[in-house]
């Protein structure tokens, strides 16, 4: 008899010096990363299901569509409705599905999936995703290949709960690289008007605000590096100015935030997801990339204690 299989699959830790992150076999999530014992991720049990989608990688698309419906050449697609209450398809199509591990050393772990033809989903893709531990941090590469015929449009997303160590989550500030925020229904969090421009209101990080009282569930666009700077950096500090800074490569345009209270053993937890369009993109068009037969595509972001 074989022995029982935890909600996650099978966990693989890679270190470096002090440094410690666990991936997961199934979703290929990261569970956890810690530094000399000090949490820079939320994480969970590994025998349940990822809280608030904790750690999840999410292609084909992240976050929503409405409906589950979209185009392709005029073709119509339906994707299954798995966010039913609100009635959208959500976060991709590997959320649950076991990776394949291709490597794994000391410091550095590599998975495979495929995204096969489906109902809603009309072209193959290998996508594979990096983990690596070095003196800075976590870096997470991300690649997506067209295994079809024909071209297709996709996103990629991920979404991690970056923790500034010991603090709780209430008294750290957060920063966001961003400077748009996009308007949805508040029932069904899809776009109901363009991005606006944040100009010093409630919503705009980018210098920085205390999450006491913040409660978000917000996509933020117009993510771009600082003059002078190749990559896309937010941001959580805890009130000593200690905490974690996530990275991004300048094509994760896009940043969806959510607060959740009722993350397990924390309470309050937030996530910082990084990704290369914004909610509904496979019906908008916003920020989609396109592949071709044969084409690859490479991007990466990462976790870098301060």
């Amino acid at each position: 008899m074989n022995d029982p299989v935890a909600a996650t699959g099978r966990q693989f830790e890679i270190v470096h010096g002090a440094a410690r992150a666990v991936v997961t076999e199934v979703g290929a999530a990261l569970r956890s990363f810690d530094v000399d014992g000090v949490a820079y991720s939320e994480t969970y049990d590994a025998d349940r299901l990822p809280p608030g989608g904790a750690g999840a990688v999410l292609v084909p698309w992240p976050n929503r569509v409405t409906d589950g419906r979209w185009t392709l050449e005029r073709e119509p697609q339906q994707l299954a409705l798995t966010e039913p209450d609100r009635h959208n398809a959500i976060h991709g199509l590997l959320r649950h599905t076991a990776w394949t591990v291709v490597e794994h050393a000391e410091s550095t772990i590599v998975l495979h999936a495929m995204v096969p033809v489906q109902p809603g989903w009309p072209v193959p893709l290998l996508t594979s995703i990096g983990y690596a531990l070095d003196d800075s941090g976590l870096t997470v590469t991300h690649t997506v290949e067209n295994l079809g015929k024909r071209a297709v449009p996709f996103g990629v997303g991920v979404h991690p709960y970056p923790r500034a160590g010991l603090a709780e989550t209430d008294e750290c500030t957060l920063r966001l690289a961003a400077a748009t925020v996009l308007p949805v229904d508040p029932e069904r969090l899809l776009p109901v008007r363009p991005p606006r421009a944040l100009e010093g209101d409630e919503q705009d990080f980018r210098r920085g605000r205390r999450l006491a009282g913040v409660l978000l569930d917000t996509a933020f666009g117009g993510a771009a590096p600082d003059p002078g700077d190749s990559l896309i950096r937010h941001s959580l500090t805890d009130p000593a100015g200690h905490g974690v800074e996530l990275w991004a490569d300048a094509v994760f345009k896009w940043v969806q935030v959510y607060t959740n209270d009722e993350f397990p053993g924390r309470g309050r937890a937030v996530a910082i997801e990084p990704m290369t369009c914004p909610p509904d993109a496979l019906n908008s068009g916003t920020d989609l990339i396109t592949l071709n037969p044969g084409e690859d595509w490479i991007a990466q972001w990462g976790l870098r204690p301060f």
